[in-house]
C-alpha cells in the first residue's frame, strides 16, 4: 500500500515525537506536499547541495535530515542563496524535506544512544539517568586508556579534516564514559559528566573547555575528546534507516555516505616554538 508524506511524517513524528524537542529547535516537514506518494526515502545529517543532488538522482521522494535546515529565520529563498537552491531543487524533484533533530536525539536509539552502543557501553542511560534524555553516561567492558579510546574512536567514526581531538593524559585510565552526539559543551558541568573519565562530544569552544580542563586539574573531572560534529551523528542514520524499514514496508530507505563536514584539510603542526627577540 502506498504511503503519503503525511504518512511518513506521522512514522517520524512516531519513533521521534516532537515531545522532545527543544524550545529553539524547527524540525518536522519542511518542504513538500503532504499528499505526494513515498516510495522511497533517503537519509542524511545535512540537507545541503550535495545531499540534495544526490537524493534528486536516486529519485527519492523524501530527504530526511537530523539538521533543520529553516532552523534560524531566513528572509529569502531566492536560487541565488544556498537555502534557496536547496529547496528549489527539492521541489523542482517533488521531494519532500523531513528534519528529525533534538527529538531524534533523546530518545532509547537516538543519536547519543547510539554512539553509546558503538562504543560498547554497559548500562548506559542517560546523564540525568533516564532511560531516554540528552547524552548517555556508561562504564566500557574493560578499562582502557584515553589514548587508547581516542584511537578506537578514530577507527569508529568515518574520517574527517579535523580528526579527534583531545584534552589529557594519553595513559590516563578510562573505564566510566559520557558521550553527547553533536554539540555539547553546554553540558560540561553535568553531574554525570564530572563523575566520568572523559567526556565525548563535539564542537567544544576555547573557553568553556579550558574552562573544564582546569576545573578538572583543581578539582577532578573528566578527560575530553571532541570529534566532528557531522561525524558523531552520521553514526545514527543506519539505525534510522533500520527503523524507517520496519515501519514503512515497502518503500526503499537509504542513506547518505556523503560526508558534509564542513572542513576540508588541516595543517599539523609540529611543537617546536621559536621565539625571535629583536
Amino acid at each position: 500500500m502506498p504511503h503519503t508524506v503525511a504518512e511518513v511524517n506521522a512514522v517520524v513524528e512516531t519513533l521521534w515525537p516532537l515531545a522532545g524537542v527543544e524550545a529553539w529547535d524547527a524540525p518536522g516537514l519542511l518542504a513538500g506536499d503532504p499528499s505526494a506518494l513515498v516510495g522511497s526515502i533517503h537519509l542524511a545529517v545535512d540537507a545541503v547541495i550535495d545531499t540534495v543532488d544526490e537524493a534528486v538522482a536516486l529519485g527519492a521522494d523524501v530527504l530526511l535530515v537530523h539538521h533543520p535546515l529553516l532552523l534560524r529565520g531566513v528572509t529569502t529563498i531566492a536560487g541565488s542563496t544556498y537555502k534557496g537552491a536547496v529547496l528549489s531543487k527539492l521541489i523542482k524533484a517533488d521531494c519532500a524535506l523531513i528534519a528529525a533533530h533534538t527529538n531524534a536525539d533523546v530518545v532509547a536509539r537516538g543519536t547519543s544512544a547510539v554512539f553509546a552502543e558503538l562504543l560498547g557501553l554497559e548500562d548506559a542511560v542517560s546523564l540525568d539517568g533516564a532511560p531516554e534524555g540528552l547524552g548517555r553516561v556508561g562504564r566500557l567492558p574493560a578499562p582502557t586508556t584515553l589514548g587508547a579510546l581516542a584511537t578506537r574512536l578514530g577507527e569508529l567514526l568515518p574520517a574527517t579534516a579535523g580528526g579527534i581531538r583531545v584534552s589529557g593524559d594519553f595513559d590516563a585510565p578510562i573505564s566510566r564514559v559520557a558521550v553527547c552526539g553533536g554539540a555539547g559543551d553546554s553540558l560540561l558541568s553535568h553531574p554525570a559528566v564530572l563523575a566520568s573519565d572523559v567526556y565525548i562530544t563535539s564542537d567544544l569552544r576555547h573557553h568553556p573547555a579550558s574552562e573544564a580542563r582546569e576545573n578538572a586539574r583543581v578539582a577532578g573531572g573528566p578527560a575530553l575528546i571532541d570529534v566532528a560534529h557531522w561525524a558523531s551523528e552520521w553514526l545514527w542514520l543506519d539505525v534510522a534507516a533500520d527503523q524507517l524499514r520496519e515501519a514503512l514496508p515497502g518503500v526503499s530507505v537509504t542513506v547518505s555516505d556523503l560526508r558534509t563536514d564542513p572542513w576540508d584539510f588541516v595543517v599539523v603542526q609540529n611543537n617546536r616554538v621559536e621565539k625571535t627577540w629583536h
